[in-house]
């Protein structure tokens, strides 16, 4: 399923007032002690990519040209968690120009870590691959979203998918147990490498892991892609 009207939706959305110069906000979180951190990512309009690497536990760069689109940077921390969340404020008014919205987040592989991407209008590209995961949350909002998690976890997490409006792919590995139940919205929603058993797909022979990834994908108003690879 193709919409012809989403570059227009994605122009519509991504308009702000005040460009000027591309500014490039770097930030850098040092490993600690943390159990877990939540890193909560909100974007509402640009393009989002999230990979693993990263020497301090959360290395980020935040590019855009407009003060509409500065990103703000928070942390806390209660007891043996931690929260990051970066975030961009809320667009109010439109007019038409070049704007410049990129984040290009690199994640430590070792930490311990939960994210969460609320997407506005742009692309994601989330390689969480080798990142030590113990859950994804992604609300689409309008684009395409790539996640890619082929990868041996140490630990069960889970995923939630929440379709918008776009295309979503979320790449799974083979060598862990799977449990993933897909609902469509007005869109498609692909399954390919599972096996569907009742009302869940699962990756067979693996069903008795003691590691599990469970994928709860709702669609939205296009197609969402899940494959075991």
């Amino acid at each position: 399923m193709r919409f012809s009207w989403l570059p227009a939706a994605l122009l519509a959305a991504s308009c702000s007032i005040g460009t000027g110069p591309t500014i490039h906000d770097k930030h850098s979180v040092e490993l600690d002690k943390s159990e877990l951190t939540r890193l909560n990512l909100k974007i509402g309009a640009g393009e989002l990519r999230v990979s693993g690497g990263a020497s301090k536990k959360v290395e980020a760069d935040l590019a855009y040209n407009s003060d509409r689109l500065k990103p703000t940077v928070e942390q806390r921390t209660s007891g043996s968690r931690s929260e990051i969340e970066i975030s961009q404020p809320e667009a109010r008014g439109f007019t038409f120009g070049n704007t410049v919205s990129e984040w290009d987040i690199r994640l430590h592989n070792e930490a311990p870590l939960a994210v969460a991407a609320k997407l506005g209008a742009g692309e994601a590209h989330l390689d969480l691959a080798g990142v030590n995961l113990r859950g994804l949350n992604v609300d689409i909002g309008v684009g395409e979203v790539s996640v890619d998690l082929r990868s041996t976890p140490k630990s069960s997490y889970a995923v939630n998918i929440n379709g918008g409006v776009g295309e979503a792919r979320i790449m799974l590995p083979k060598t862990v147990g799977i449990s993933a139940n897909a609902k469509g919205g007005i869109g498609e929603i692909h399954v390919d490498g599972l096996e569907k058993k009742g009302d869940r797909w699962v990756n067979p022979g693996h069903e008795n892991d003691a590691v599990q990834i469970t994928v709860d994908a709702k669609g939205g108003v296009g197609e969402i892609h899940i494959s075991a690879q």
